[in-house]
């Protein structure tokens, strides 16, 4: 196998060579890094490459591996963290000059647990300032790997691009507003909203307590199902972590579409939404009910009111998370996300109780979907990737602007519903499209189920972009 084909290998299939000894986590570390040093200063993916932590870590597994102590599938395979996830002895700076001093002295939980099944740390993470939608103007902008001139993704963008350039085998990003989906989208790989309080976000920096999810993301289903059963389950440092178990994502991936009900709504997806991604879609439709599923027609309940909600639920709660540094830092922050917390001190306590009424009343009625169906399908964003020229990466935060582009991913984040995002097919313009999946609380099974199943009956997510190392 070829240097870069080893480097986009699905992580799956790396593991099981790492537990047979055909493949040394040393060498595959240092594969990665090769790969990283050649085209990252061009894709600005990583903020921090951990080489000599990554090999030591990678030496320590290989030796377990060799005594017989493999720990699972994730033991010795190279992962990504973004940055506002807390790493032991490693800056943990949001992206952000405001924490470019803070050094945490213990990992955040999903750290500590990946570590604990023995994956190997390999970097930090680009991402948007504090997880909004705006770059610090003192870091450089992740690039596309599909094209230069269209955005990336927003807040985990730096794990979108990683995977799509065959830097990682994995990586975590979290989600507000859609920045697991968005990224996923944008640069043609999967990301696994789970269900809020699935995943431990103690050791995570909030963006909107109530509404902030930990994710997995990667280029396969059966990657991120991995994923999400190690980092998953109850955690006392994080009291809105539910007693669950964390699911049994990998045993339900062969199981099949037969009996699989996926609901559709026409006029929620075709609503001023790109002709584009709505042929897509359904083209990735015909695909899941030939695979033996059954489509139903379900209401997915008005989200217009709901999307305009969102900056008024997200913004306060992110102004209490930030009361150590604003106003008295404001300086410090790039100019979206300051004058996002300006927009967050004019809102009022009625603002955000009635947004907070109609997020119940609408997170309530979207129960009723999944009497009818087992996941609900969508697109994972109204358009392809936008020019980059029309998110300006420094641009002051725009409420307006936020409802259009949170239409398919918003909602979820208020409901707490697990999603799924799958590469379903390209543009004329070699842009990927993507197919979001949306479950029940507590049904990334079913998600996982589902997408798994697209994915063996489509090549969509083996296509490469035009990178040359």
């Amino acid at each position: 196998m070829s240097l870069a084909a080893l480097c986009f290998a699905p992580l799956t299939e790396v593991s099981d060579r790492i537990r047979r000894r055909e493949l040394s986590p040393v060498e595959l570390v240092r594969a990665l890094l090769a790969r990283i040093e050649a085209i990252d200063g061009r894709l600005h993916a990583f903020l921090r490459v951990l080489s000599e932590p990554a090999l030591d870590e990678a030496r320590t597994a290989e030796a377990e591996i060799a005594r017989g102590g493999w720990r699972g599938p994730l033991h010795g395979v190279p992962l990504g963290i973004k940055d506002l996830l807390d790493t032991r002895g490693v800056p943990t700076t949001c992206a952000s000059r405001v924490l470019r001093d803070h050094v945490p002295d213990r990992d955040a939980t999903v750290v500590r647990r990946l570590r604990e099944a023995g994956a190997v740390i390999l970097g930090k993470l680009h991402m948007t300032e504090f997880a909004l939608s705006g770059y610090h103007p003192d870091l450089p902008v992740p690039v596309n790997p599909w094209d230069p001139s269209r955005f990336p993704g927003l807040s985990s963008s730096g794990s979108g691009v990683s995977l799509a350039a065959g830097l990682c085998f994995g990586a975590l990003g979290t989600d507000t507003g859609g920045s697991i989906r968005f990224p996923a989208a944008a640069c043609g790989v999967v990301g696994l909203k789970p269900t809020y309080g699935r995943v431990s976000r103690a050791g995570c920096f909030p963006l909107g307590d109530s509404l902030d999810h930990v994710g997995p993301m990667a280029r396969r289903v059966a990657d991120v199902a991995v994923l999400l059963e190690a980092m998953a389950g109850p955690d006392p440092d994080d009291p809105t972590t539910l007693d669950e178990p964390a699911p049994l994502c990998v045993a339900a991936l062969e199981a099949g579409l037969h009996g699989v009900r996926v609901g559709v709504d026409l006029d929620y997806v075709s609503k001023e939404t790109d002709p584009a991604v709505v042929e897509a879609l359904q083209a990735a439709l015909g695909v899941l009910e030939r695979a033996g599923a059954t489509l139903v027609e379900v209401h997915v309940p008005p989200v217009d009111e709901l999307v305009a909600d969102w900056s008024v639920i997200c913004a306060p709660e992110a102004l209490v998370a930030h009361a150590r540094f604003y106003p008295e830092r404001a300086a410090d922050y790039g100019p979206t996300y300051r004058t996002f917390l300006e927009y967050a001190a004019r809102l009022s306590a009625r603002d955000y109780a009635a947004a907070s009424s109609r997020r119940r009343d609408w997170s309530g009625r979207l129960r009723q979907v999944f009497r009818r169906a087992d996941v609900l399908a969508c697109p994972s964003a109204p358009f392809l990737p936008l020019p980059v020229s029309v998110l300006a990466p420094h641009a002051p935060f725009d409420p307006t602007g936020a409802r259009a582009l949170l239409r398919f991913t918003g909602p979820f984040d208020f409901s707490g519903s697990p999603t799924l995002s799958v590469p379903s097919g390209f543009s004329a313009e070699g842009l990927p499209h993507s197919l979001q999946l949306v479950g029940p609380h507590l049904g990334e099974a079913m998600l996982c189920r589902v997408g798994h199943a697209y994915q063996q009956a489509t090549a969509w997510h083996e296509r490469r972009p035009p990178l040359a190392a």
